[in-house]
This record gives C-alpha cells, sequence and structure tokens, in this order.
C-alpha cells in the first residue's frame, strides 16, 4: 500500500530527521545527522502526492514549482518545496525547530556571540551551506538577548523558523510572502518600528545589504546570514553585491559596522551526532583597515596565526575536535580545503 504523509512526518519527527524528500513512484526518504536513508518500501502514489500538493495550497494541473508550509497532525511545521522531476510530481520538506536550544549547548563561542549580541549597533553575519545550523545559532543568541536584555526585535525571515515568547524582549516577527513582500521592504519597514535589534533572515540583494549597514549605522544591532563559507569569503560576497559606483560607499560602510563574522560546517561526531566546526574573526583594530582597504588575504592570514581567541580558523576547529576525539581523523580530513596543512598541524608545524 502506498504510504501517506501522516505516517511519513511521524517516522521523520520519531527518527529527528531534518528533511523529507517525496516523489511520485519513489519511496520516500529522510535526511538524518546529513545522511539520507530510505522510508519503508512502498512507493508515493500520484493521489497521495496530488493530495499533499493540494494540502500546500498548489495546482497541480498548472504549476511547476512552489514555496509553501505545512505542519503535521502532531504540530510540526514544515518548510515546502513543490517541484516536478521528469513530469512527475516532487516535494522537499524541511522540518522547522521550535524550540530554541541554550547558546551554550551549540559548540560555538558563546562569550564571543554575547559580546557581540551585548553592543547597541552593528552587523553580526552567521554564514555556512544549507543546514549548517546557521538560524539555530542565531535563534539561541536572541533567545540569549530575550533573558538578559530588555529590547525590541523585529525579524524577517522566509519562514519564520523559531518562534519567541517574548519575556524581558519583545518580538515583532514577520514572514516574507505574509507579512511584507520581500526582505529589503520588511527591513526599510522594520525600522520604522522602533526596533533595537533586526534579524534578516538572509542578505542576497544590493538594496539589503545596504539598507543592513545604514541600519546599523543608525545604531541598530542587525543579524543576518549568508551563504558563504569562509570569513574573507563572506566580507568578498558582501562586497560584490555593490555596484561598482557604489563599491567604496559598501567598502568603507561594511569597515565601520561590521561586528564580526561566524562560519559554520556540520560534520558528523564519534557518538554518531553532529558536531559544530566554526571560523570565525571579530572587526577590530587592523581589521577595519585591512577591509577598507580589501586586503581581504591578511585577514585569512592573520586568522591562521592562531594567536588571537577571536579570531580562529575552520583548520584550528577541526585540529582541536580531532585532538578532543569528537571527529574522527576521516571526517577531519573531509572537512578541510587542504589535508596537508591539516597534517602538519597535527604534528605541531605551524
Amino acid at each position: 500500500m502506498p504510504q501517506n504523509i501522516d505516517s511519513i512526518l511521524d517516522a521523520a519527527e520519531q527518527q529527528q530527521a531534518s528533511d523529507v524528500f517525496l516523489q511520485e513512484d519513489e519511496v520516500p526518504r529522510l535526511k538524518i545527522n546529513e545522511q539520507i536513508v530510505v522510508l519503508g518500501e512502498e512507493p508515493m502514489s500520484l493521489a497521495h502526492m496530488t493530495a499533499f500538493w493540494q494540502a500546500c495550497g498548489a495546482n497541480t494541473e498548472g504549476e511547476t514549482d512552489r514555496d509553501s508550509g505545512f505542519i503535521s497532525r502532531t504540530h510540526t511545521r514544515y518548510r515546502v518545496n513543490l517541484h516536478r522531476t521528469m513530469g512527475r510530481l516532487g516535494a522537499v520538506l524541511r522540518r522547522i525547530k521550535t524550540s530554541v536550544p541554550a547558546l551554550k549547548t551549540l559548540g560555538a563561542p558563546e562569550w564571543l556571540l554575547t559580546r557581540w549580541g551585548a553592543r547597541e549597533h552593528g552587523l553580526i553575519l552567521v554564514t555556512g551551506p544549507t543546514g549548517s545550523g546557521k538560524s539555530t545559532t542565531i535563534a539561541a543568541l536572541l533567545q540569549w538577548m530575550n533573558d538578559n536584555l530588555a529590547r525590541h526585535v523585529v525579524t524577517i525571515e522566509d519562514p519564520v523558523e523559531y518562534q519567541f515568547a517574548s519575556n524581558r524582549c519583545h518580538f515583532t516577527q514577520r514572514q516574507v510572502g505574509r507579512d511584507t513582500g520581500a526582505f529589503a521592504t520588511g527591513l526599510r519597514s522594520a525600522l520604522r518600528q522602533a526596533p533595537d535589534v533586526i534579524f534578516l533572515g538572509e542578505i542576497r540583494d544590493y538594496e539589503t545589504a545596504l539598507t543592513a549597514l545604514q541600519a546599523s549605522e543608525t545604531g541598530h544591532l542587525v543579524l543576518s546570514t549568508m551563504h558563504s563559507e569562509r570569513v574573507a569569503d563572506t566580507m568578498e560576497r558582501y562586497l560584490n553585491l555593490f555596484p561598482a559606483d557604489d563599491a567604496k560607499h559598501g567598502v568603507t560602510l561594511l569597515a565601520n559596522q561590521l561586528s564580526g563574522v561566524m562560519c559554520q560546517k556540520l560534520v558528523e561526531s564519534t557518538d554518531g551526532g553532529l558536531h559544530l566546526l566554526v571560523e570565525h574573526v571579530e572587526n577590530a583594530g587592523a581589521m577595519r583597515d585591512w577591509i577598507a582597504r580589501r586586503e581581504l588575504q591578511n585577514i585569512d592570514q592573520y586568522i591562521a596565526r592562531g594567536s588571537d581567541p577571536s579570531a580562529v580558523s575552520f583548520l584550528q576547529s577541526t585540529l582541536k575536535a580531532l585532538q578532543a576525539k569528537i571527529i574522527t581523523e576521516a571526517t577531519a580530513m573531509a572537512s578541510v580545503s587542504n589535508e596537508a596543512e591539516l597534517r602538519r598541524a597535527m604534528r605541531g608545524i605551524g
């Protein structure tokens, strides 16, 4: 008998799957700790896929792609992408976590993130590939603010993932497509809502990049994400969003308003779970001058020295996890861009 969406999502929730993959005439698959596993033996029928598309508000006769949302019978929320593959109906569901973890449990440097988060203005960027825990890190930092600071926090997300209950902070959460038309529109509107902190789900275009820096310049703390892998890459990608005739302005704003960059990746740990590797830097001192002169190679070299606890490379983070036996040597080698460099570091060679 073909599988139905309720039984599939029940299994996904029991196994703590991050993603669910559905295709007409294919057996469902789950992503668990970054591994794809097959769920059962029965394929999804056209009837069940059609019903799911319709439950997400899509028309199977005319539409080929749609982003939507779905709430399971156990009230778990999912971000959904509906699509066609070789003419067949498909869907990918990403589970939206609703329980905000404590910042100290994530493996990110709590002392550094809270130092950035306690500031009254500036831009904090948390970056990494999809599924690297960017939203979770920011949510944990916002919850730390909620427990420790009295602020008005405005979030602009697509979709809203973690929902916050106002404690010391007051939260205004807005979803793109439902509460505001676009990130840039929501950000401009947020500046008229007396915010202290603005969380912008992602920076992906010039208007949003510029407005985020201008908001920081006018006394707001802005947090956002980007899909960049390294600290210097993040700064380069950010500056590349500015057109040539405004590039100098962008460089000046970023040099002056950036608080810091935290890059993340999740790797398999020896206990079968996931471990967070980080690369980060705080924008202070010579860092501002290097950004202003766009000498980003100097930033990479500074991080690589390992002499500043606020500037840590992925290599250093990986070596620390390997020495603590949190990850295997094979995982460590797969996670770095230069295996020879890691082997030298393992032997204590700088």
